[in-house]
């Protein structure tokens, strides 16, 4: 069996309803099992709730338990094109796995939601990619074999970076089908690179 773990933080929702297309992309694939997990929060109780968080009942995740998967994809909100501070913290406290290697191989994926069209969700996947590099993952993007990430027909996220949505400047905009389509396609990608990796070190310990 393929495990892999979808990762993520959000603060008003749009990320986790991406984590949750991304585990149906991912289950799609015979033989996957998937895990949701978001990173643990940072931001005080009472500044959630004056900010207008969503309630989110999601197990948090442990940095080490990253190592029992052969697949992470990671979703986070963009800041300031870069991931939230709270997803750069949980990596941050990986340091004994990167010291083990315990990540090498492993596949790595990343998905984000910005308030713009313009608002740095591709410079945020592209910077979220570099931690993954260091722990030797290999990045798995959102090809274009997905064509819904050239469509013309309204206001998309996504890039060949990896899936992503456009929550507006005041969090109104909801993920489109083409968003979460995009977040299933990823899923199902990752899961079978991640199938075929593991069966290739299968076939490799048994010769």
């Amino acid at each position: 069996m393929t495990r892999v773990l979808i990762l993520y933080y959000s603060s008003y929702g749009h990320v986790r309803d991406l984590a949750q297309a991304e585990a149906e992309g991912a289950r799609s694939v015979p033989g996957t099992i998937v895990d949701i997990r978001r990173v643990p929060e940072t931001v005080p109780a009472d500044i959630r709730k004056s900010s207008g968080f969503v309630e989110d009942d999601t197990p948090e995740a442990a940095p080490a338990e990253m190592a029992d998967y052969d697949a992470v994809i990671f979703g986070t909100p963009t800041r300031f094109g870069m991931m939230a501070s709270q997803m750069k913290q949980f990596l941050d406290m990986a340091g004994g796995l990167w010291a083990r290697n315990a990540l090498v191989g492993k596949v790595g994926a990343v998905f984000a939601s910005t308030g713009s069209q313009h608002g740095g969700h591709e410079a945020t996947m592209l910077s979220s990619h570099i931690p993954l590099l260091h722990f030797g993952m290999m990045i798995a993007g959102l090809p274009y074999t997905f064509a819904g990430q050239t469509t013309r027909d309204g206001i998309i996220g996504g890039a060949p970076y990896g899936a992503g949505t456009i929550a507006g400047a005041d969090g109104a905009l909801l993920p489109t089908e083409t968003d979460l389509d995009g977040a299933r396609f990823q899923g199902a990608h990752v899961a079978r690179i991640a199938t075929a990796l593991s069966s290739a070190r299968a076939l490799e310990e048994v010769a």
